[in-house]
């Protein structure tokens, strides 16, 4: 026993006892399937602050200590934990990755951030057999007293002496499993502009293979240097390697965000405000004028539903999906990033610059470890529990939109890349902004047409807005207004704070900046909202439920035709459901009530009547989303393929004259020149027709 040990080791042992007695026997009992303790540092604390104050200064020494502490405690079992570990959670000394010097090696500290990397678990040996290859003597090194390819001086058989060679005895040295990881700033902690720092983490035995990439963590351990080798030599520099003693998981409730009681009492008074959907509707994006219903459905998205994890397995999501598509310069991506800044999780990138392995996870090579192969975890999964904002989405590759197909809905990635087979958790709310093929919608097109999006993936969206730059004098007098407003107040914020000697007051400036500061503060509502989704779990009220199920059966019921377009699915349901959750939490109430549920649907036919009508009928179509192609374009499509058929037996060659196609089209059947080619172009595309030359097509 060392002199730090003894010194301290009456007092861990009175501790433990004092403490942490129904813990350890607890331990005792399912060692060594278990093999640590996990100690609160506040109960140190609490027991003695000089022994609190040496744990965070020389914690090496201290937790050898209470390890051999823990060891010699009687216990009344036969039982000894000889390997047991003591894990010290909740560590005052929490320090941002970028904010750490060489004060701080060798001290306890915490690291709060995102699992960016972790190597395959693989045993790591800690004392070695050397076997003399000449004498057959075996020696015992220890993991920390050689390096590896130069074990030792020589055979300690004083008969033998010699340097070699030797082998070593794999049953005969003892093992402990290792794992590398990498923790990384996590994206709502950045500063605009600024790049996200990681931190390379040691970890061992029982700590290994519990965390994957885009998990949520504070890592708690001693920090350590390791100095860096160059190909001439060894360098003057050092790089920091953090030697994990626990780990704690931020991933359900949103422990990175400290609310505190007088913020309860805020979130609580909040809460039983009447005007708390206004409040908060007015709270985001202020600076952009109108655009209620739109704010009013980030607002749900915020909030989220309720995820149900069914008996037999499966999962039902609760997160929103929302996609914004419309005109050109009409704040869609001011919208993306105030949402993403507002959610207590938030993650903000570009279908331009955006890979499918830059959103879902990519398979990379490791260079923490021996060049294996590792996953790295993309933006949805960083956005775990939280919104991931994908700005031009329709700008993004073929291949890169079918990623999401499974993230959007499944709300898992599945890998299957350089060997390594895995799934990952994205149980993130998508919210994504897209512009029209040809720059401004056409409100007489269906939406399929005008985006460059395959439809499987539009009907994933449980809404869809349409925003539209429509020239209107009242409407634009009050826009322009806002914005010089909002400039002017930016520019007098800007002359008091930069101008020496400026004489305009603050209570002047505060005054200008009322029109565009939000009601709920930016931080307040980040609390607000993950209060929301870690205390409020809401069930549905009868006559709630009774009002969602006729609203959806009268829709369906006009359907019922032969000759009538089916104008809802089940998807629009569940997302009435998870909407009408959505509600009830932004008020804090665990009952989703009558209310509620007339208010969800109000948004969800203002959406409808935009991207679900058919354009030729003025009729609720629900496959104009889910297939790209609404009753009355089929029923046209099936007309042309007769025509052609006809045509073609007329004709040597099965060929059909495009011109006298179009003509039957028209003169018979009503179906104009315009609306004909784009049907022929459509069911080329599909392969359903050829076209020998120009002038002519054929059935396949």
């Amino acid at each position: 026993m060392t002199e730090t040990e003894s010194k301290w080791d009456e007092k861990l042992k009175r501790f433990f006892k004092d403490y942490y007695w129904n813990e350890i026997l607890q331990l005792a009992n399912e060692y060594p399937d278990q093999r640590s303790l996990s100690v609160d540092f506040t109960d140190i604390e609490k027991f003695d602050r000089e022994l609190s104050k040496e744990f965070l200064d020389h914690p090496e020494e201290l937790i050898k200590a209470a390890e051999a502490a823990l060891k010699e405690i009687d216990l009344p079992v036969e039982k000894s934990l000889e390997e047991a570990h003591v894990r010290v959670i909740r560590i005052p000394n929490r320090i941002p990755i970028r904010d750490l010097r060489s004060k701080h090696l060798s001290r306890f500290i915490a690291i709060e951030g995102m699992i960016r990397k972790a190597t395959e678990v693989r045993p790591r040996i800690t004392k070695a057999a050397f076997e003399c290859l000449r004498c057959g003597h075996i020696t015992f090194v220890d993991q920390n007293s050689f390096k590896f390819e130069e074990p030792f001086a020589g055979c300690e058989d004083e008969n033998c002496g010699k340097k070699g060679p030797f082998k070593v005895r794999i049953e005969d040295s003892t093992f402990i499993d290792a794992q590398k990881l990498q923790i990384q700033e996590s994206p709502e902690n950045l500063k605009g502009g600024s790049q996200p720092q990681s931190l390379e983490v040691d970890s061992e035995d029982d700590l290994t293979g519990n965390v994957t990439p885009g998990d949520r963590v504070i890592i708690n351990g001693i920090l350590k240097s390791r100095q860096r080798t160059l190909k001439d030599g060894k360098s003057t520099f050092y790089d920091l390697v953090l030697e994990a003693n626990s780990i704690e998981h931020l991933d359900k409730d949103y422990d990175e965000l400290e609310i505190t009681a007088e913020d309860e009492e805020e979130i609580l008074e909040l809460s039983h405000d009447p005007e708390i959907y206004n409040k908060i509707i007015s709270s985001v994006a202020p600076s952009i004028y109108g655009y209620e219903d739109i704010k009013e459905a980030l607002a749900l998205q915020l909030f989220s539903g309720v995820v149900k994890n069914l008996p037999d397995g499966s999962r039902i999501r609760g997160d929103i999906h929302i996609m914004l598509v419309g005109d050109p310069g009409i704040a869609k991506s001011q919208l993306l990033r105030y949402v993403v800044k507002l959610s207590p999780r938030g993650v903000f990138t570009s279908g331009r610059s955006a890979s499918a392995s830059g959103l879902t996870a990519a398979a990379v090579k490791d260079d923490l470890n021996d060049g294996r192969w590792t996953i790295e975890g993309g933006a949805l999964v960083m956005a775990d529990m939280g919104i991931a904002a994908v700005d031009e989405m329709d700008k993004m590759k073929t291949e890169d939109k079918s990623a999401l197909h499974e993230a959007m809905e499944q709300q898992t990635i599945s890998i299957a890349k350089a060997g390594i087979i895995a799934t990952l958790k994205s149980r993130c709310a998508l919210l994504g902004a897209a512009n029209p093929k040809y720059g401004r919608f056409d409100r007489y097109e269906s939406l399929a047409e005008q985006i460059s999006m395959p439809p499987a993936l539009l009907s994933r969206f449980d809404l869809i807005f349409v925003l539209l730059d429509t020239p209107d004098h009242n409407m634009d007098t009050k826009i322009a207004n806002h914005i010089l407003q909002s400039h002017y107040a930016g520019e007098l914020f800007e002359q008091r704070e930069r101008l020496p000697g400026s004489h305009i007051k603050e209570d002047f400036v505060e005054a200008e900046m009322e029109v565009i500061e939000p009601v709920i503060q930016p931080e307040l509502m980040r609390k607000y909202v993950a209060y929301a989704r870690k205390n409020v779990f809401p069930v549905m009220e009868e006559d709630a439920k009774a009002y969602l199920i006729s609203f959806y059966t009268d829709l369906r019921k006009t359907g019922e035709s032969k000759n009538t377009p089916v104008p809802v699915t089940a998807r629009q349901l569940e997302a009435l459901v998870r909407l009408s959750e959505a509600s009830a939490r932004v008020r804090l109430s665990n009952t989703v009530t009558l209310e509620d549920a007339k208010r969800t649907i109000r948004i969800e036919m203002n959406c409808l009547k935009n991207v679900g009508v058919d354009p030729e009928t003025g009729v609720l179509d629900a496959d104009i989303l889910a297939s790209g192609t609404s009753m009355s374009q089929r029923n046209k499509i099936k007309i042309l393929r007769d025509i052609i058929k006809k045509v073609s037996e007329k004709h040597p060659g099965a060929k059909a004259p495009l011109e006298e196609v179009y003509a039957i089209a028209e003169n018979e059947h009503g179906i104009d020149r315009v609306h004909a080619e784009e049907n022929i172009k459509k069911m080329k595309q599909r392969g359903d027709l050829l076209s020998p030359d120009q002038n002519h097509i054929r059935l396949v």
